[in-house]
């Protein structure tokens, strides 16, 4: 049985303070944790320090001493950038420490991840995260791991500081999966429910009304009900960035061409999501996916 990975013994070194990464190491700090800091736009590590971590001026710096490391950052360019390449994390991390990388990345990758990590004697997990800005914040991620179960069970108690749902889904590269099909089953939601209001719109419904009763019966969900407000009030600043979803939806694409699964309406959205970008859209919430049918439906929409 590994070391259970609990405040009074782990020092967390972290890399990637973004939307998602700035509260959860937040979070760690009032969890307890020693966790010091690494990212690129130097501002965002000055104002983790004013709230009581540690900042550090590069990826070796952060890792000097961790047990524990972990990685948020945009993509499998980027994870392999700041683990693999020289001056990475596998270059300063001390054999023996666990390497957590939550980002959101082709599952291929972390299984490259986990097998260079291995010839160094580091334990690895992937653990992307489902929630947003606001699970984020919150501390109630869904939190999707793939890796050892001794490992996990290590982890726990960092997993714990960051979210609600704690699931090994499999052998390293797992939670990338259920990442991906978390991501499909999001963005078919968002686009149906985008289609419903404009549809509603254009009839002429009481448009708050109309989503409150659906949010009470079959067609409610977690996108609705979190995603209504900003949509009823043209809101879109990013929680979840078209980007982002657009980048996942080639994931979700690739990973299934890859096992022979047949994903029509996940391909369709991959199109959608592409469109909106190309459109604009990229640095909004994917909530936007709602300007996307509009202008289908022949309405402009503001810029």
């Amino acid at each position: 049985m590994s070391h259970r990975h609990t405040p009074d013994t782990t020092r967390i070194g972290f890399i990637g303070l973004g939307i998602m990464g700035a509260p959860m190491a937040r979070n760690l700090l009032r969890a307890g944790y020693d966790v010091t800091a690494f990212n690129p736009t130097a501002s965002k590590v000055e104002a983790f320090v004013e709230d009581g971590g540690n900042g550090a001026s590069s990826v070796a710096e952060a890792v000097q001493g961790a047990d524990v490391v972990i990685t948020m950052v945009p993509a499998s360019p980027e994870v392999e950038q700041v683990v693999l390449h020289e001056g990475g994390v596998l270059e300063h991390i001390r054999p023996g420490a666990l390497l957590v990388d939550m980002s959101s990345i082709t599952p291929q990758t972390s299984v490259e991840v986990a097998t260079a990590a291995a010839a160094k004697g580091v334990d690895v997990l992937d653990a992307p995260v489902s929630g947003g800005e606001a699970g984020a914040v919150e501390g109630a991620l869904s939190i999707m791991v793939g890796g050892e179960q001794e490992v996990f069970d290590a982890a726990r108690p960092v997993f714990e500081a960051l979210g609600k749902t704690i699931v090994l889904c499999g052998p390293h590269g797992s939670g990338q999966t259920v990442k991906a099909a978390n991501q499909l089953i999001v963005a078919v939601n968002i686009q149906a429910v985008a289609e419903a209001v404009v549809f509603l719109e254009k009839s002429g419904v009481d448009l708050p009304a109309a989503l409150d009763v659906l949010g009470g019966g079959l067609a409610g969900s977690t996108v609705l009900a979190r995603k209504k407000d900003g949509i009823l009030a043209g809101d879109f600043r990013p929680g979840f960035k078209v980007d982002l979803h657009h980048k996942d939806m080639g994931i979700v694409t690739d990973a299934a061409r890859e096992v022979g699964a047949a994903v029509p309406t996940g391909a369709l959205l991959a199109q959608l999501v592409g469109a909106l970008r190309q459109q604009g859209d990229g640095g909004l919430d994917h909530s936007a996916l709602v300007r996307g049918v509009r202008r289908l439906s022949g309405e402009k929409t503001e810029d």
